[in-house]
């Protein structure tokens, strides 16, 4: 129970909770909890050829068709991999969901628009296919994502026909085309400044759905180039900021709520230089104006990935967003 650091409720319809926090680190199950009972299976959900789009199963082996897990996973729409938090492979376990973690190809060879596609027909997938292929309940769906994949998370609100019964971004964002991605970042121009070339040579072979050691050095110094000159929002999207905003509306969550948005919870710190925290606190303005239930919580000095906090306060911050899960897929 998190009681030392709670602040007032502020309406009936949102919290604000000021604790110190920690990486949701993607994890794998460890011996003592993986069990024959508890397995994974990997699925291709939708072909663009040469290129499969997959997700990874986690499931008890029985017939009965369990409430969902949704997890999109993180890496500035331009890297990652279908790793999951350790934090919601035993949530699975324990209260017998079903998970399930999707691709998504990958920015600049897909654009924003390609991979919002890709969100949609995974989540349809789920939906239309669950039931059948791995025993999922999709009336009982919630969708949680880390920085990219908070946002994607964040645009299953808006941009799917059937939305999911509740949402759960960590440090995600609310808009594409704010200053935080078209003006050059002062943190990151800190370092040693990228040639365009340079950057761009790591990236443009082929399309990608994941990344590991050997093909994401040069995503990494691509990402780099694009904080360092503000271009981010225009590689991933192939649109300008500048006059294409109306373009970009369609893909910000803040620009297009509405009282039907699904219930939402928000984790993000107030440090951090990647995605700002005002990122979550305009959603969750937004959401309280609309009259959506919503929990904002706030990580005092945490940066991306909540990093520098207090341990002991850090499991607590985890332990309420697994409880809202549960209890949203519960009710």
């Amino acid at each position: 129970m998190i009681d030392r650091h709670v602040l007032q409720q502020t309406s009936k319809c949102s919290r604000a909770i000021c604790i110190a926090g920690i990486l949701l680190a993607p994890g794998h199950l460890r011996a003592e909890e993986n069990t024959s009972a508890f397995s994974k299976e990997v699925y291709t959900f939708k072909t663009i050829d040469p290129v499969k789009l997959q997700a990874d199963v986690y499931r008890h082996e029985d017939t009965v068709n369990r409430p969902t897990i949704v997890w999109l996973h993180g890496g500035a729409l331009i890297m990652g991999n279908r790793g999951v938090p350790k934090q919601l492979l035993k949530l699975a376990e324990q209260e017998r969901f079903v998970l399930v973690s999707l691709d998504y190809r990958l920015a600049p060879e897909a654009q924003l628009a390609e991979i919002i596609e890709d969100l949609k027909d995974g989540l349809k997938w789920v939906r239309e296919s669950g039931p059948e292929l791995f025993h999922a309940d999709s009336s009982r769906t919630v969708v949680a994502g880390a920085s990219a994949g908070g946002y994607l998370a964040l645009m299953s609100g808006i941009r799917t026909n059937s939305p999911p019964s509740a949402i759960v971004s960590y440090w995600g964002f609310g808009d594409v085309d704010g200053d935080w991605t078209t003006k050059p970042s002062e943190a990151y121009r800190k370092g040693k400044l990228i040639d365009k070339e340079v950057a761009w040579s790591g990236v443009g072979k082929e399309v990608l759905t994941s990344t590991n050691k050997e093909n994401g050095r040069g995503r990494a110094t691509f990402f780099l180039y694009l904080k360092q000159t503000g271009q981010w929002i225009n590689a991933v999207s192939g649109l300008d900021p500048n006059t294409d905003r109306d373009k970009l509306t369609p893909f910000c969550p803040i620009r297009n709520i509405s009282p039907a948005y699904p219930p939402t919870l928000f984790l993000h710190g107030t440090a951090d230089v990647d995605v700002p925290v005002e990122q979550s606190t305009g959603m969750a303005r937004e959401l309280e104006r609309h009259g959506v239930a919503h929990e904002l919580i706030t990580i005092e000095g945490g940066g991306h990935s909540l990093w520098g906090g207090d341990r002991e306060l850090i499991d607590q911050a985890f332990k309420r967003s697994t409880e809202y899960i549960r209890e949203q897929l519960t009710k």
